[in-house]
């Protein structure tokens, strides 16, 4: 019994419960949970509804947790209901009951986890989008990790996402970029405000074997900026493939001013009363919601804000349909966050359409220090480093593990160890363990025939693991509605050890070698199987690979 079913039954006990007692019913909530309690001894799973609808009832909490367990005790699969405190119910599942989980998930396979929590939510969801003037750095290593991480647990949950990468290719760090480019070919000084690193040696080197008159152009500097933005951006592609982060859409912000956007959208700001001329330029009156300061949408100059390209894409998205838009951004634009809603509000959207993830830096440490140096980058480090130093698997792991709001010190040693100390070997190692375990038990006969007797997966750490399996899919909703994928890490680290406890007990699933296998065997194999696809389930929603050895 899964506790969604569970969840059901109580609500059903309970409206029991209220008829029975002349209550009325049209206080009770639609649907209500069940929580594992902290200590085993207080049963399987427990409900406070007692205590959540008896005041709005008008009757004692405790006298109707007495009439509520009444009524789910006879509810099939409930071996019995206790009442703790003011009316707390702990419910213990009779053993079979317990055990139909294991079926449940092996029946359901890659879509055990899934839910429909956001069924009908058409999403957007920004991140990474850094410049396509250099590699990623590791700030936008942890946005690749995480973002693709909440793209695939917000797809679990029944959204239908397009996960989008806002590519800056207009504005002055272009022209610097396509200058040091231009010099590093002619042999000259890095110009001012311009770039450095290995890497602007390898594309204007590119640009060069791409276009061999590149320099005897007429316009040499715009060559090495197309050419040379089209290098720079295949390589963060490259890059984020092999990181293992899909986008569906790469979108160009000059594409933006090119189809007239900014102008269309500064027009829809007008029609709605919000913009203003002031000093020769042209400025949208932000502060009406909640900025700081209105913001500059064109210069006296006659010349664009990346502010006016913001609103533009911002009304881009909602004209392409998306209704819940979901950006994630550094920790360097904590200002943003307040003209970012102003635009949103100032179209005239609803709070809440809008939603703004900043996340904090990272640190590469070796031996405890930090790293600050890349080979191709010079004075950043890429995603590319992170990768050689501790490989993907580790590295998206590492870097979804944490929520978004903390800083996170990426340890080398720590986590390239083949140990317990490295979570990611942990929870891989289960992986590979369970596979081991269900390859051995068909050389010795088991199989897990054509039904499961839950009844014989009575042992504590049997039922423990049950439990912990049995809260995929909560964790996967509650990953998804919070924008917290760090919560699919951590429960994937408790699965994995609930099952090494299991692993480690009395419960054999692969008989002695005096031994024939028997219907309990069987059991546990269900139990192992079901273990097996939740850890690469889970993993794969990480982007995380669920190795069959190590």
């Amino acid at each position: 019994m899964t506790p969604e079913t569970l969840a059901e039954k109580v609500l059903s006990a309970t409206r029991a419960a209220f008829e029975a007692l002349g209550l009325d019913t049209a206080v009770l909530p639609a649907a209500t949970a069940v929580e594992r309690p902290r200590d085993p001894k207080h049963g399987d799973y427990a409900s406070n509804i007692a205590l959540q609808t008896a005041k709005k009832a008008g009757t004692n909490p405790r006298a109707l947790a007495e009439q509520i367990a009444a009524h789910l005790t006879a509810t099939d699969g409930v071996a019995k209901v206790d009442i703790a405190g003011p009316g707390f119910l702990n419910i213990t599942l009779d053993a079979a009951a317990a055990g139909e989980i294991a079926a449940k998930i092996v029946a359901a396979g890659a879509s055990y986890g899934t839910n429909t929590s956001m069924e009908g939510v058409y999403a957007n969801l920004e991140f990474v989008s850094a410049n396509p003037t250099g590699p990623i750095h590791a700030g936008g290593t942890r946005w690749a990790a995480m973002g693709d991480a909440l793209a695939r647990v917000m797809r679990a949950s029944g959204a239908k996402l397009t996960a989008e990468y806002y590519v800056n290719d207009a504005g002055a760090q272009i022209d610097h970029f396509a200058a040091s480019l231009l010099a590093r070919a002619k042999n000259e000084p890095t110009p001012e405000n311009g770039y450095v690193g290995a890497y602007i040696d390898e594309i204007a080197a590119e640009v060069l074997k791409a276009r061999p008159d590149a320099l005897d152009a007429a316009e040499p500097l715009e060559v090495f900026r197309t050419v040379g933005l089209d290098l720079m951006l295949a390589d963060i592609k490259s890059t984020l493939a092999d990181f293992g982060t899909h986008f569906d859409v790469f979108f160009s912000e000059k594409s933006l001013h090119d189809r007239g956007e900014l102008d269309a959208a500064v027009q829809r700001l007008t029609e709605l009363g919000h913009v203003y001329e002031a000093d020769g330029a042209t400025w949208l009156r932000t502060t009406t919601f909640g900025d700081d300061k209105d913001r500059v949408l064109k210069s006296s100059k006659g010349a664009w804000t990346y502010f006016a390209a913001d609103c533009a894409y911002y009304l881009d998205k909602r004209e392409r349909g998306f209704e819940k838009l979901v950006f994630m951004l550094g920790a360097d634009h904590h200002g943003y966050v307040g003209r970012m809603q102003a635009i949103s509000r100032a179209f005239g959207d609803e709070p809440g359409t809008m939603e703004i993830l900043i996340g904090q830096f990272v640190n590469l440490l070796s031996n405890g220090e930090p790293i600050r140096l890349s080979k191709r980058a010079g004075n950043i480090i890429t995603l590319n480093d992170v990768v050689e130093a501790v490989g993907v698997d580790a590295a998206r792991y590492a870097l979804t593990r944490y929520s978004a709001d903390s800083t996170i010190d990426l340890d080398i040693e720590t986590w390239t160890k083949h140990t317990n100390e490295n979570p990611v070997y942990y929870v891989q190692y289960a992986h590979a363990r369970t596979t081991s375990i269900r390859n051995n038990a068909a050389d010795r006969g088991v199989a897990l025939g054509d039904a499961l007797d839950g009844s014989l997966l009575d042992q504590p750490q049997e039922t423990a693991l049950l439990k912990v399996l049995a809260e995929f899919p909560a964790v996967v909703a509650s990953a998804a509605e919070l924008r917290e994928p760090h919560r699919v890490a951590r429960y994937v680290e408790e699965l994995a050890g609930a099952w090494h406890r299991f692993q480690n007990s009395d419960s054999r699933v692969i008989p002695y070698p005096d031994e024939s296998p028997e219907p309990v065997h069987s059991a546990r194999l269900w139990l192992v199987e079901a273990t097996r696809t939740v850890l690469k389930n889970a993993l794969t929603l990480l982007g995380v690979s669920a190795p069959e050895r190590m």
